[in-house]
């Protein structure tokens, strides 16, 4: 049986680390709670260890050897390892990421942007983001997560509502121009359409054939406009984006297209919206990573008011 392999003590890798990282033995002293002289002699000591030296201390400012900008990841990196393993330690708490599985479209538009929001908070949790419209089995393990977009609750699992979307008719303003808005539904047959796929079972999808249905109930004279679709996509991403390019009027979800409308990227053209859906948050109830959860759940709502 082979030995354990030599390392150096704790101590000097800890004070290595601090002052790699700013460049300073004196902040690095600071952060430890010692004297620039113990972060000096502890350094001095890892030296030794490793024949080489880690720091150029001349001329000012410190800066690391080739030897040193080598080392310095690896121990960086090993203490994050550490300090992740004793936390799910203490947590009773197994597995290195939660794994969210939302929509494309959610992913893309709505959870991506807020990550950064989500590591300033949690930055030992780690998310591990897998954008699909498939629905993941969460009993087998395949996500400790799922955000569910569904008329209702989802049955069978804990559920908790982010938020609901509507569904509003929206435009480039490099399409419609200096045309007047709201447009007058005839108003559309001037335009391009453009079409997301949606479930068949779905009757009341927002489809342009119900948009058309709403508004009949308003209007004597209504046009067909379900016939006047010139493109249509599986993904609800590329719709967006190509109402975004202009190159049609589409039917958008007011969650997803929230950035364009405030920026004017997107102008609403209508004024009758369709009823959406809402996203749930769904978890096993038994989780082992249970307080990560909790803690994914309470973030994600504390920023919808800033979708």
């Amino acid at each position: 049986m082979t030995g354990m392999r030599r390392l150096p003590p704790l101590t000097e890798l800890r004070a290595f680390e601090a002052a790699a990282r700013q460049l300073s033995f004196k902040d690095a002293a600071a952060e430890l709670g010692v004297t620039p002289t113990a972060v000096s002699h502890q350094i001095k000591l890892l030296e030794q260890f490793c024949g080489q030296q880690l720091f150029r201390r001349q001329p000012r400012p410190l800066a690391l050897t080739p030897a040193g900008q080598q080392l310095f990841p690896v121990v960086r990196d090993g203490f994050e390892i550490f300090a992740e393993a004793l936390a799910k330690v203490s947590r009773g708490t197994a597995g290195g990421k939660l794994r969210i599985t939302a929509t494309n479209a959610f992913a893309a538009r709505w959870l991506v942007p807020r990550l950064p929001l989500w590591r300033a908070m949690h930055p030992r949790v780690k998310l591990d983001i897998v954008g699909t419209d498939a629905v993941l089995d969460l009993d087998s393990g395949e996500a400790d997560i799922a955000i569910r977009y569904a008329r209702r609750p989802p049955a069978g699992l804990p559920s908790v509502e982010l938020m609901r979307d509507s569904f509003c008719v929206v435009a480039s303003p490099k399409l419609v121009g200096s045309a007047a808005t709201p447009l007058r539904p005839c108003d559309l047959t001037r335009f391009p359409l453009i079409e997301s796929e949606w479930p068949a079972a779905d009757a009341a999808a927002p489809r342009w054939q119900q948009w058309q249905k709403v508004v009949g109930r308003r209007y004597k004279s209504m046009p067909d406009v379900s016939s006047l679709v010139s493109i249509s996509f599986r993904e609800e991403l590329h719709a967006i984006e190509a109402a975004v390019a202009g190159q049609g009027i589409a039917i958008c979800s007011d969650v997803l297209v929230g950035p364009e409308l405030a920026s004017g990227a997107l102008v609403a053209v209508s004024r009758v919206r369709l009823p959406g859906y809402g996203f749930y948050i769904v978890h096993r109830p038994l989780h082992s990573r249970l307080d990560s959860i909790e803690a994914f759940i309470k973030w994600a709502r504390s920023t919808v008011s800033t979708r």
